[in-house]
């Protein structure tokens, strides 16, 4: 719940904003403000974003947006179309059945239940964004610059990015005694955890596939193991084992560990989580490898996630959050090439029970604060 003040000063300005930069197209949210459904809210959909202001282009509903109108969905149809374009929507994402949606819009216009004049104006909105887009001239997509997609320029950005959005949130078990950054010259190392080879865990959600992949035939890139492995000098020896054993760790002489683990991916209510914890074999590779050797542990998720349970036998924590195709990112900082530069954009809890918990409330009491980060400098070659 939040009230009209609240929703104007805080959550408005960013569409003011892009509108007068000249946005085409909104998409409504499946949310509810104070109980009505926004893709049935007339007040904020046309009274305000069209009318007060003045957005010119168009409106358009989620994937099945007005079916959720009613609870449960498509429950009654009819009354879903009518509220959701008497709301203001002007393009409905109709994924399956469009033959329904047709022919009960065409009633209602038919009967004067919605009026002709909401008809023009989505049609009016619709012809608009694609005349300005010059769809009418030239309908087909320009290819000229397909080749660039995946070119080594676009991923040496896309690893400066993963670099630079890193977080450090441990380093040393004594600040005077710091793990990272780690050396190159160590005659053995053991990397360890289910995200460490593993380019669809980097990628999470909404890449390639909607709920993402596990493996490493999704796409192209450079898993956390492999950038390791070409960081090293050629004389170290790296052992991968996924969920090593106790026994198996300490019968190896490690100078040291690097430990990725996290979340599966998931995109939208598969990811909702009322625990927010890694899953299983995490926590215990974890424990097994921080137990006997020490270790740097790499969280590969979306989210912050339970981690305090785990944090004292820790040397060292990075959030490298879900930094995609270019593991090198998080290879480049675990061993000094470049420094830790990045900032929590979220506070971590201790335990969810604490949740939501943002920087003010009376109760807060974070495992690392809004805006933490250690920092490291580069060691110079």
């Amino acid at each position: 719940m939040i009230n009209k003040n609240e929703l104007f000063s805080i959550h408005m300005p960013a569409y003011y904003n892009s509108i007068i930069k000249g946005v085409a197209t909104i998409m409504v949210s499946y949310s509810s403000w104070n109980g009505v459904k926004m893709h049935a809210n007339r007040e904020l959909v046309t009274s305000y974003l069209k009318d007060t202001l003045h957005f010119r282009g168009f409106v358009i509903s989620d994937w099945e947006g007005i079916d959720r109108i009613t609870s449960p969905p498509h429950a009654n149809y009819s009354y879903s179309v009518q509220a959701g374009v008497s709301a203001g929507i002007d393009m409905v994402m109709v994924p399956n059945n469009y033959k329904e949606f047709i022919d009960d819009l065409t009633f209602q216009v038919k009967n004067n239940i919605i009026p002709m004049s909401r008809i023009d104006d989505a049609v009016r909105r619709i012809l608009r964004v694609k005349f300005v887009m010059g769809l009418f001239e030239n309908p087909l997509a320009d290819t000229s610059l397909v080749n660039e997609l995946g070119s080594q320029e676009h991923r040496e950005l896309a690893r400066e990015a993963v670099r630079k959005s890193l977080v450090l949130l441990k380093n040393g078990k004594s600040a005077d005694k710091p793990l990272l950054p780690l050396s190159k010259k160590a005659p053995k190392i053991l990397v360890a955890g289910t995200h460490a080879d593993n380019l669809g865990y980097q990628c999470g959600g909404w890449t390639i596939e909607w709920q993402g992949v596990s493996g490493n035939d999704l796409t192209s890139g450079t898993t956390i193991l492999k950038a390791i492995q070409s960081t090293v000098d050629p004389t170290t020896q790296v052992v991968y084992s996924e969920n090593p054993d106790a026994a198996f760790i300490k019968s190896n002489k490690f100078s040291y560990a690097i430990v990725v683990v996290g979340e599966p991916p998931y995109a939208e209510t598969f990811g909702d989580s009322l625990n927010l914890t890694i899953p299983e074999p995490g926590p215990s590779t974890i424990k097994n490898v921080c137990g006997a050797v020490k270790c740097v542990v790499v969280v590969v998720s979306g989210r912050p996630v339970v981690i305090k349970p785990y944090l004292a036998s820790m040397d060292a924590l990075v959030a490298a959050w879900l930094p995609g195709s270019e593991g090198q990112g998080v290879v480049d900082a675990l061993f000094g090439d470049y420094g830790f530069t990045g900032k929590l954009a979220r506070t971590w809890f201790k335990t969810v029970d604490q949740l939501p918990m943002n920087v003010g409330d009376s109760h807060y009491d974070p495992l690392f604060p809004f805006g933490f980060g250690l920092t490291t400098k580069p060691t110079k070659n």
